[in-house]
């Protein structure tokens, strides 16, 4: 082999294995898309001005690439089953979300952040985190799944953004998402939105894709404020504004340039049907130099001081002779240089007002400066400050002023804007003269470093401020005084659309199970007649079971009870109780086998079987001793299994119960056996029913067929069929399953006090004859009367016979 060859491959492979991390963001940036190897020339501090230094860019190194995550839902099931999810993929810097879309109650979704080490982008630790539970589905309209599935789109490149067509296609979708009336936004949705704009940066700046950038920055800016305060915590408003004010900055050229000056504009008014669809109005008016877009939360104007000398914007509310009309609710002219700064103080009805003199504007352009920007921000929702104390708050108009090629942004000389003093429309008691002035957004808080304020020194008093500033970025009039912000970190923004159904049907399900069991129990007490019987018997023991399950499940292990344990250390208690209610439910459904088993004897085997003495005493004890097996095995094996997770507290979803593998085999299993055993033996029944009553010919078919459909009622939930949905649940089937489960389970009791209560006729007449011992005794005589003249009446026919 050539040795020039072996000793480039060599060089090659150790490349490879130790990534160079080379400052070339043009050609990274095309590794990013490609995920190639480049070379790039750059200049190296180590070598000598003008030495040029080869670099291997390892592409990926930029990125965190997709990995694996597994984390629960919110569910009422006892769900224990992790969804398998994926981190999407991410940038240095950026905090990834799931591909799942995993969101917590307060709308923010759970994130990992992409970070630098060892010169290539490495996911941060998961070890220290507590387990991650997301809501699966919630009550609230929402736009989170569908711009979710489209970032996933972007990321996935099945969706393109680097052509024209694919970006426009993609900004006109976000914007119909933002724009769906029915729908309310959540931190997550502005989390994702300022990373797909970041992703457009990474292109070609297209012009054509602006109205729907502003018709989605329109839309955030509307959404309620704990929204965007909650989305400040990623920074996402911060980075939202700085990729919007960045692509806007990068377009003038396209918008404005020197070629269109002086051309007639053939259709330089806003179009009705355009503007309807995406709450933007659109001005061309690119023949003096400017092009402009208008909404009511956020404006932007493109300036071209080439075309007509226009370097500034004025913004009013109300008209005026010389004043544009905007249908979203203000009023504006263009300012030139020559203009008079005392002139458009003195203009009433102003809002804002800022531009460039002639001095200023020849010096900036002597530096290669050719566009100006000027943005309007109706209101500060985008400027979000995390500091729970704050000692100013912006009250006007927010506008932003951009010279794009401007080196660092530093004006050669202040340039003047006017700002409205909105406190005096509105006045805050909480203001103070002292602190309040012109400002900025440092995109962290508000600072007044490098601007002026050319006023008297009762600020608060006058109406329009006057300000002067020697950098560029966004401007606001600040008041100053003493701001608390409430903390938002337990916000409940969304709530589970099935959680708090599901408690108020299995609250209302076990007060009527309870009701009924104490009718029954009465019923026992009361009537000596029926308690002997040994079905009764075994009805008790049932009911007995029945109470002490839904007494621990609905007063005694609940949330809050266990939360208030798990805190104060007592998980002592936590595991009694948590055994005591798996305990419960196996004595249950021990009883509902042998009650299967007594219905299987009596229906289906041969008439005449004789019971063995004392079966019930023998019955009791297998039922009341067997379940205590299990339940010490799981308690004295595995007692933290009984131990609620910090998560399931912190989500509501935590009870003093068995988990994991306790659950499994401790609960699920012996209950999915009884429950599998009891179907097949209600099949048997009902199957025996309904061939007696196809052979039998001597009595009343309706009344055999409600006597039979009675009897399967009873049987389906004496039997705990109705566990079988609770599986289903637990095996996530789907919601439905956890509905039906919840509607049946907790009913028993209230429809065996029907069934054997209510619609058995012996025991109602029981009833009547305590509640109305005179009515009871009119129908015995009517009855016995009718008896005789019945037997009067077949005498006399037998006699006439004869």
């Amino acid at each position: 082999m050539n040795f020039d060859l072996c000793v480039k491959l060599f060089f090659f492979a150790l490349a490879l294995a130790s990534p160079v991390y080379a400052k070339c963001p043009k050609e990274r940036q095309l590794c990013s898309q490609s995920g190639e190897y480049k070379h790039c020339e750059e200049e190296d501090e180590r070598y000598p001005a003008g030495t040029k230094k080869t670099n291997l860019i390892y592409c990926d190194s930029m990125f965190c690439e997709p990995e694996g995550f597994q984390h629960d839902y919110i569910t009422r099931n006892h769900d224990q089953t992790p969804h398998q999810n994926k981190w999407k993929r991410a940038k240095i810097g950026e905090r990834a979300t799931l591909h799942d879309v995993c969101l917590l109650r307060n709308g923010m979704p759970v994130t990992r952040e992409c970070k630098l080490k060892d010169y290539r982008a490495e996911w941060e630790a998961t070890d220290q985190w507590d387990p991650v539970v997301c809501l699966r589905r919630f009550r609230e309209q929402t736009i989170s799944e569908d711009l979710n599935t489209l970032h996933d789109e972007v990321l996935e490149g099945r969706r393109r953004t680097n052509d024209t067509q694919g970006r426009r296609e993609m900004t006109g979708l976000m914007r119909t998402i933002f724009r769906q009336r029915d729908r309310s936004l959540l931190p997550v949705d502005v989390h994702m939105t300022g990373q797909m704009f970041g992703a457009l940066m990474q292109q070609d700046k297209d012009a054509a894709v602006i109205v729907d950038l502003v018709s989605v920055c329109k839309e955030i800016m509307s959404c309620d404020s704990q929204v965007l305060r909650l989305s400040a915590q990623l920074n996402a408003t911060n980075t939202l504004l700085n990729q919007f004010e960045n692509y806007m900055d990068a377009l003038p050229q396209q918008l404005v340039p020197k070629e269109q000056c002086g051309k007639v504009v053939v259709k330089p008014m806003s179009d009705e049907a355009e503007t309807a669809t995406t709450g933007v109005e659109t001005y061309n008016l690119s023949d003096i130099g400017i092009q402009a877009l208008i909404t009511g939360n956020i404006s932007v104007f493109f300036a071209n001081p080439e075309c007509d000398f226009i370097t500034g914007i004025a913004i009013f509310s109300a008209s005026a002779e010389n004043r544009r009309a905007s249908p979203s609710g203000f009023w504006y002219r263009f300012l030139r240089f020559s203009e008079d700064l005392d002139k458009i103080k003195r203009e009433s009805d102003l809002e804002t007002a800022a531009f460039l003199p002639e001095s200023l504007w020849k010096d900036v352009k002597g530096k290669g400066v050719t566009y100006l920007i000027f943005k309007i921000y109706a209101h500060d929702a985008l400027f979000v400050e995390t500091s729970l104390q704050r000692s100013r708050r912006p009250r006007s108009k927010v506008i932003s002023i951009s010279i794009p090629g401007l080196e660092n942004n530093i004006l050669p000389q202040p340039l003047p804007f006017l700002l409205r003093n909105e406190n005096l429309r509105d006045p805050d008691a909480n203001a103070l003269t002292s602190g309040s002035g012109c400002g900025f957004w440092n995109y962290q808080t508000w600072s007044n470093e490098g601007v002026t304020t050319s006023n008297s020194s009762n600020l608060l008093k006058d109406l329009i401020i006057e300000c002067h500033t020697d950098h560029l970025t966004q401007f606001a009039f600040l008041v100053g005084g003493s701001y608390r912000t409430n903390d938002l970190g337990e916000e409940v923004l969304i709530t589970p659309i099935n959680e708090k159904v599901l408690d108020i049907i299995s609250i209302v399900g076990c007060s009527l199970s309870l009701l009924g069991i104490l009718g029954i129990f009465l019923t026992a007490a009361i009537f000596k007649s029926w308690r002997s019987q040994a079905s009764t018997k075994v009805l008790l023991h049932l009911c007995l079971a029945m109470c002490l399950q839904m007494v621990l499940f609905v007063f005694l292990n609940t949330d809050d009870v266990s939360e208030k344990l798990v805190t104060n250390g007592d998980t002592v208690r936590c595991v009694a109780l948590g055994a005591a209610l798996q305990y419960s439910i196996l004595v249950l459904f021990s009883w509902m086998l042998i009650i299967a088993f007594l219905q299987f004897q009596r229906y289906v085997t041969v008439i005449g079987i004789e019971r063995p003495p004392r079966y019930i005493l023998k019955a009791a004890i297998v039922a009341w001793a067997l379940p205590l097996v299990p339940t010490l095995l799981v308690a004295l094996i595995d007692p933290d299994s009984y131990i609620p997770t910090k998560a399931q507290l912190s989500t509501d979803t935590g009870i003093c119960y068995p988990s994991g593998y306790g659950l499994i085999f401790g609960v699920v299993l012996p209950v999915s056996m009884i429950t599998v055993s009891n179907l097949v033996i209600f099949v048997y029944v009902f199957y025996s029913i309904s061939h007696s009553l196809s052979q039998s010919i001597h009595k009343s078919e309706k009344k055999m067929v409600i006597k039979q459909i009675r009897l399967s009622i009873m049987l389906f939930f004496l039997l705990g069929l109705t566990w079988i949905f609770g599986i289903f649940a637990f095996m996530q089937a789907g919601v439905a399953f956890s509905y039906l489960f919840c509607i049946t389970a907790t009913m028993q009791g209230f429809v065996m006090f029907v069934y054997f209560v209510l619609l058995d006729s012996a025991n109602r007449r029981l009833w009547v004859g305590l509640i109305c011992p005179t009515k009871m005794k009119m129908d015995v005589q009517k009855r016995t009367a009718e008896l005789q003249s019945m037997t009067t009446s077949s005498t006399n026919y037998t006699s006439r016979s004869h």
